[in-house]
């Protein structure tokens, strides 16, 4: 059976890709123990970058909902948990991450771009957070820190589709490239990510990142705890 997350690395720098394009890379429960543990892996592999991007038309279209109706609540609790510990090995990760983002990034995908230290999408490329709509708050502070609180609060009330061009606007993203363009950007990014030794860049990923990762993990437990939440998403489903 064919791995839904690819990983290769070569002169430092890790490249994990996501490998499900059929299903425009829903992140399934594997896929994201896949990206945790590569990215855990990275660093003690003698990684110096990781690279995070997708095969396919689309980057990722969210939590995998492909065998919804098997799953309980208590399944679904998990699964989101599970993408959250996802979320913060790439926010948290001790060397540089950088994002390659084309098409959709819609939900957990969306989150899982915006954890990266550096986000590069295509001029075509659009975000979309619908978590709130059947009560899930999922990234929210890492959001806040990065565009700001009011306009995290916006996006995750107004719920709507966000644009490669608006997104740069706000800091949701860093640059648009377009796809071809991709192996310079990665060709930049590692030229300088690789200027300061990696104790001191570890130092540094340390001494900057704000440590919410119990908060952030409360904040989850406590909105897909909530009773009926199969129901929510089912209802959201259906509408959407």
């Amino acid at each position: 059976m064919t791995s839904p997350v690819r990983v290769e690395q070569t002169d430092g720098v890790c490249t994990i890709t996501l490998a499900r394009p059929e299903k425009a890379n829903a992140l399934s429960a594997e896929m994201a123990r896949g990206v945790l543990e590569a990215v855990e892996a990275a660093p003690a592999n003698g990684a110096r970058i990781v690279i995070i991007r997708a095969d396919g038309k689309h980057f990722s279209a969210g939590f995998d909902f492909g065998d919804f109706e098997a799953l309980t609540d208590g399944d679904l609790v998990l699964r989101f948990v599970e993408v959250e510990a996802m979320l913060q090995a790439v926010h948290y990760c001790p060397v540089p991450v950088l994002a390659l983002v084309q098409g959709r990034a819609v939900g957990a995908g969306a989150d899982l771009a915006s954890a990266a230290m550096r986000v590069i999408a295509t001029p075509e490329t659009s975000f979309f957070m619908p978590g709130p709509r059947f009560g899930v708050i999922l990234g929210t502070r890492r959001l806040a820190r990065r565009i700001g609180a009011g306009r995290a609060r916006a996006i995750q009330t107004e719920s709507r589709p966000i644009k490669a061009a608006e997104a740069l606007e706000i800091g949701l993203i860093d640059g648009v490239s377009a796809a071809d363009d991709w192996p310079a950007e990665i060709s930049v990014f590692t030229e300088k990510m690789q200027t300061l030794d990696a104790e001191t860049v570890t130092a540094l990923a340390e001494a900057t990142a704000i440590d919410t990762r119990d908060a952030d993990m409360a904040a989850l437990a406590r909105s897909v705890m909530r009773p009926g939440i199969k129901q929510r998403i089912a209802d959201f489903r259906k509408g959407a």
